[in-house]
């Protein structure tokens, strides 16, 4: 096709956001262009889409920090036309042309083949958040993880949350998930949680040491609530933090890593060697029930999306969204 169509933001000031035609000139430089399937929709994303975040660097640009599609030009002997592809992270959907397009050009180190037993769809279904849950649960097995204790998800009725709580639950191990949505309750223990524990619980002051309670914890809010988690932690235990939705800022003491050991474990779905990359796509194709993923994903066509963008920031939106760029 000559044009094609994308959400693309216009420019900063004003901050202007339109559903255009595009034509293949408009694409980032590199050197596999790809015919995007499906995208998600993520809280970064929200935050490019709706300008409440300085996440766009380069004006016009398509948001979108992942998509899944079909291989149509590639300059790289690693891929060919037809391949199935899929691409989380990079600065897409920052200063590189995004997956909110129907279309992308992107470099080939950046992709992933298509992992065996997953769709597009069910690859987007997982998407960022989904890759990132997979990169806490890897990370504290790395760490060890107690099987004997429980394990603390929070922001779990999110996109990393909801992902990280099934995975966790698959692997047998026993899930408590915070969240600040009670009417969530039934869906988490759908997902596996054993049991629900109010965020406020966390979120309030705690001392320098609580009871040990968590052999592990797959943090995605960051600031109060990671400060409560952390002195929560049973000794040698470990917290894999991905996220500051509650604040960059962690006011704590030392006394849960000196007189615990507790281990504070920084995972970031951008900066990954692209074996483990790869190794965490292949245990999400293995680990992850997939029959939850229809039960936590709504798709939806590209319109849908500035109003959902807006929803995601307010915290109203559970699970995962997908982008169907052919709906």
């Amino acid at each position: 096709m000559s044009t094609f169509k994308a959400l693309v933001v216009e420019s900063s000031e004003p901050y202007t956001v339109r559903i255009r035609p595009v034509s293949p000139d408009e694409l980032s430089p590199g050197d596999v262009r790809v015919q995007v399937a499906y995208s998600s929709l993520n809280y970064k994303d929200g935050l490019a889409i709706t300008g409440a975040g300085k996440v766009i660097r380069s004006f016009p640009l398509a948001p979108g920090i992942d998509f899944a599609g079909t291989v149509l030009e590639s300059a790289s002997p690693e891929y060919q036309p037809g391949d199935k592809v899929l691409l989380t992270g990079w600065g897409v959907g920052e200063r590189h042309w995004g997956g909110l397009s129907q279309q992308a050009r992107v470099k080939s180190e950046w992709l992933v083949p298509l992992p065996k037993g997953l769709s597009l769809q069910q690859t987007m279904s997982i998407g960022t958040a989904g890759f990132t849950a997979m990169l806490c649960v890897m990370a504290l097995e790395d760490h060890h993880l107690d099987r004997a204790r429980e394990t603390l998800v929070t922001g779990a009725a999110g996109g990393v949350g909801s992902v990280a709580v099934a995975i966790l639950a698959q692997l047998g191990y026993k899930v408590v998930a915070a969240t600040g949505r009670s009417q969530e309750s039934a869906y988490l223990k759908s997902l596996g949680a054993s049991e629900i524990l109010d965020r406020a619980v966390l979120a309030g002051p705690a001392k320098p040491l609580e009871t040990e309670r968590f052999g592990g914890a797959v943090d995605t809010v960051g600031g109060a609530v990671l400060a409560g988690v952390l002195p929560r932690v049973a000794y040698n235990g470990s917290v894999a933090a991905c996220g500051n939705a509650g604040g960059i800022k962690l006011e704590t003491t030392v006394f849960p890593f000196i007189l615990r050991g507790v281990n504070l474990l920084g995972v970031e779905s951008v900066m990954c060697p692209k074996p483990r990359r790869v190794r965490a796509w292949e245990r999400l194709a293995q680990d992850l029930p997939l029959e939850h993923l229809n039960h936590m994903t709504q798709i939806v066509p590209l319109e849908s999306v500035p109003a959902l963008a807006q929803k995601i920031l307010e915290g109203q939106v559970r699970g995962r969204v997908v982008v169907d760029l052919n709906a």
